[in-house]
């Protein structure tokens, strides 16, 4: 405790530049600024000021110290605010960017909704590469760990990529048995709206020229109606076929043929100090998104 009482008595004299002024803030006398500083000064065997009748500056030293004292000091603050906050309910606005897979987050931001009612949340539903911190997000959710080293991450769930098909079209086309065989195949497409590019479809074996496409769609969810009215094959996220192919509305194809692993991510800002809002959208993410996959 002594050497906190120290540190600040030796931040506020280094800002007043008087040991008199520090002492009417501290609410203490100038002896007692003065004492605690010299105990310091002995402690650390450096002089932290330049002393004489008219002035008080600092040292070298003093100034690297000084640094670093402000830094303690709002580490502390930035604790006790930490702590009453955790004792408030979260409120606030929270601006978040999530991925076109509203099918998949909806679910999960309306029971959010419901639990946290003083949150108000400002989405943005976009697959684009956002800059986090430029754009003032709190949040976003992606595939992938972020490469930017102002931001950690928090790894929600894992899902794959299958090919699939209704049974219908597979009766009228025929089953494909190898890769190849897409070629003379109806191919549903997703395209990036930010790229422009064509998602590869995650198959063994050598490359395949570009596949045949009935149909291209800058969002996935929007082909999954297509798909399951017979039109083609398309490549879509296992969690959003999940219920057609336990209906058995379609089913897999060539899946000794596709390998794929992703994972969705939330990703934010680094701050030792997490805002409640902010930290209980984590933890919710984190428990409801993928409840079975986990961590």
């Amino acid at each position: 405790m002594d050497s906190l009482n120290g540190i600040l008595a030796f931040v506020q004299v280094a800002e007043t530049r008087s040991f008199s002024d520090a002492a009417r803030q501290l609410g203490v006398s100038s002896s007692a600024v003065g004492k605690s500083v010299a105990r310091m000064e002995q402690r650390l065997a450096v002089r932290l000021f330049h002393r004489s009748t008219r002035s008080v500056t600092l040292t070298a030293e003093g100034s690297l110290f000084l640094e670093r004292c402000r830094r303690i000091l709002a580490e502390i603050a930035a604790a006790e605010l930490e702590l009453a906050d955790s004792r408030a309910a979260p409120r606030g606005k929270l601006r978040i960017s999530l991925p076109l897979v509203s099918g998949l987050l909806m679910p999960v931001l309306t029971d959010f909704m419901h639990q946290y009612p003083d949150i108000e949340l400002d989405v943005d539903f976009s697959d684009r590469m956002v800059d986090i911190v430029e754009e003032g997000f709190d949040a976003v959710v992606r595939t992938g760990e972020p490469a930017d080293s102002r931001l950690v991450s928090r790894r929600l769930g894992g899902f794959q990529l299958v090919l699939v098909a209704s049974p219908d079209y597979l009766s009228r086309r025929g089953v494909p048995e190898k890769p190849v065989d897409l070629l003379n195949h109806a191919c549903l497409q997703h395209k990036f709206p930010s790229t422009g590019r064509f998602e590869s479809w995650p198959l063994l074996g050598e490359a395949l020229p570009e596949l045949p496409a009935t149909m291209i769609c800058n969002t996935t969810e929007a082909l999954l109606p297509v798909v399951q009215a017979g039109l083609g094959i398309a490549c879509l996220p296992d969690f959003m076929v999940k219920a057609a192919l336990q209906r058995g509305e379609l089913q897999k194809v060539l899946e000794e043929f596709v390998e794929h692993q992703g994972a969705f991510r939330v990703i934010w800002p680094s701050s030792k100090y997490l805002a409640p809002k902010l930290r209980v959208f984590i933890d919710f993410l984190g428990e409801r998104l993928f409840p079975v996959s986990g961590q």
